[in-house]
């Protein structure tokens, strides 16, 4: 491999951290303002995309441990943000929905983050738009993986 390479892999790996500390510090300070922990904000993000979800889905999407997932669940319902609900095709089985009054509130938290972004956006082509994006969603998998690996244990 060319060291120029080796570089560019290793500006990506820093920027990568950079993005990641970001993100958790953002999330952290979001979640704070609801009276949330930033996992709690995560998991509802996943709700809110995804739409109302089994435990074992929530978990699987997340990477966290199924026993994990229940006591965020259990915190997320005391806290009123997420309700258990009857599934409508399984009685036997339960989602967990979003209490939609939270988004509300918390989406104009994002309203700052989300202008930059798309500004941001707005100095790259299509092509590289589309390159970013198909990178930054393997780079999830990924993480999401490894998180699975880490709660698995």
């Amino acid at each position: 491999m060319s060291s120029r390479r080796e570089e560019l892999i290793q500006r990506v790996f820093l920027a990568g951290r950079e993005l990641s500390t970001a993100a958790v510090m953002f999330h952290t300070a979001v979640a704070s303002k609801g009276g949330l922990t930033a996992t709690e904000t995560k998991a509802l993000d996943l709700l809110e995309r995804l739409g109302p979800l089994t435990a074992g889905e929530l978990s699987e999407r997340s990477g966290l441990a199924p026993a994990s997932v229940t006591g965020l669940i259990d915190r997320l319902e005391r806290k009123g943000v997420a309700r258990r609900i009857p599934h409508p095709q399984d009685r036997r089985r339960v989602l967990i929905e979003m209490n939609r009054e939270y988004l509300a509130v918390s989406a104009p938290q994002f309203d700052d983050l989300m202008t930059g972004m798309r500004a941001l956006c707005s100095t790259y082509n299509d092509e590289q738009l589309a390159t970013i994006a198909e990178f930054v969603t393997a780079a999830a998998r990924i993480q999401q993986s490894a998180t699975a690996k880490l709660t698995a244990g």
